[in-house]
């Protein structure tokens, strides 16, 4: 058996990729004898679906809420660490945990990083745990894309181990679809950043107005959804365009099974989950072209059609897709067989339990994790700064200036004291 240890950040309407990866992944190790761990960091002590979901399959899910600085989670993942020691560590995605990994792998335990996406946050771990500082570096990189693969492949890192592990999805049995409309669903997170939900909400209002026999679902929450409900008041009054709101990830696949198109217009991407599912339930995926994760999974006219913009060009690929039902046939077939060849859960966690085999060091190789009292850690990142939050140094002007004030707080009070030890009693 190998103990593995992972990190998380949970909230109450957390939803994403990564979230729907960790509640997939640990139940499915076990069946590849690995047991693990996860270090939960909730937001403002309020926990969300992943460590209702790992709890609920009996994981041990040791939490708190997340400290304002990063030495402060630093020094308690160490010391949850150190209170059970793991065979492999993975920070997943919290730069703490990164940090942290310096003194995990100086204890002769192996350390694994993961590149979920193709962004700044990214890139800024790969510079600091892959090619900055030597003892900072990460025992082995995971990269869910190809594309990240070889971005990190070009750079030819020496001291950590890259490999491609795609996310993989279950393969649900495929049913009929009973409706005459034309449904297109959008899955993932209601937010601008990087998802462009606004855009994507008016695209789906102007399809489902300007191509007959079309229907639209919106499926997700996040931190723009009101923006959403404003255009669906506006743009989408009385059209069939509709938000369901955050579903759980174990239900994805039912309400998918009952559509016909996955729409996904991002700026960026990693290996998005929510279109492997969609793809793997025989929805055809209408994506925008961009570098990370959709080429390897898209093929315009194979597996898929890819647009241009989050306008035209969309409106164009459903009128396409509604009018050729050969064609559309064709593309979900495809689209279901490129899930099943190469992107399944089975396949995927293989790949994860293979890894961690190869890196797992005997026990006997061990030294006790160090408490790290004294740290001496790496400039930030710009891509990382706002993950990584430090103490303020001795002489920053922030810390000295708390510091004036508590002086000149002092003062004051003693002057206050002897004043009133001297002041003439009033008979």
């Amino acid at each position: 058996m190998i103990n593995v240890t992972f990190c998380a950040y949970d909230k109450p309407d957390n939803v994403g990729g990564p979230v729907a990866w960790i509640q997939r992944l640990l139940p499915a190790l076990r069946t590849h004898g690995v047991e693990s761990r996860c270090l939960v960091m909730t937001h403002w002590g309020d926990t969300g679906p992943t460590l209702a979901a790992l709890q609920a399959q009996g994981f041990d899910c040791p939490t708190v809420a997340c400290h304002e600085h990063t030495e402060d989670r630093l020094r308690w993942i160490l010391a949850r660490l150190r209170e059970n020691p793991p065979d492999v560590f993975v920070p997943n995605l919290v730069v703490a945990g990164y940090l942290a990994a310096r003194w995990v792998r100086s204890a002769g335990i192996p350390t694994v990083g993961i590149l979920h996406s193709d962004d700044a946050f990214y890139r800024g771990l790969q510079q600091q745990f892959v090619f900055g500082r030597r003892e900072f570096r990460l025992s082995a990189l995971v990269c869910v894309s190809r594309e990240l693969e070889q971005q990190v492949r070009a750079r030819r890192p020496q001291h950590t181990m890259t490999r491609r592990i795609p996310y993989g999805v279950p393969l649900p049995p495929q049913e009929q679809r009973r409706s005459p409309q034309l449904r297109v669903a959008y899955v993932g997170r209601l937010a601008e950043e990087q998802k462009r939900i606004s855009e994507v909400t008016r695209v789906l209002c102007r399809v489902v107005r300007e191509v007959p026999g079309t229907e639209a679902v919106l499926y997700g929450d996040g931190p723009d959804a009101r923006a959403v409900e404003r255009i669906l008041a506006t743009d989408g009054a009385h059209l069939p365009v509709h938000l369901v709101g955050r579903i759980e990830s174990d239900d994805v696949q039912k309400e998918l099974l009952g559509c016909d198109v996955i729409i996904l217009l991002s700026d960026y991407e990693g290996l998005p989950i929510a279109l492997m599912e969609a793809m793997a339930c025989g929805c055809v995926p209408v994506c925008l072209r961009m570098r990370s994760g959709i080429p390897e999974l898209v093929e315009d006219g194979v597996t898929g059609l890819l647009v241009d913009n989050r306008a035209d060009s969309v409106v164009a690929a459903i009128r396409r897709l509604r009018d050729d039902s050969a064609l559309r046939e064709q593309l979900a077939r495809a689209a279901r067989a490129r899930i099943e060849a190469e992107y399944s859960s089975e396949g995927s966690t293989a790949l994860w339990a293979q890894l961690l085999t190869q890196l797992h060091a005997p026990s006997g190789a061990r030294r006790v994790i160090d408490r790290a009292r004294w740290m001496s850690l790496p400039a930030v990142d710009p891509g990382l700064a706002s993950a990584d939050v430090r103490q303020p140094s001795p002489m920053s002007p922030a810390h000295l200036y708390g510091r004036g004030r508590m002086i000149a707080g002092r003062i004051k009070r003693r002057l206050l004291g002897q004043a009133l030890a001297h002041a003439p009693t009033v008979k």
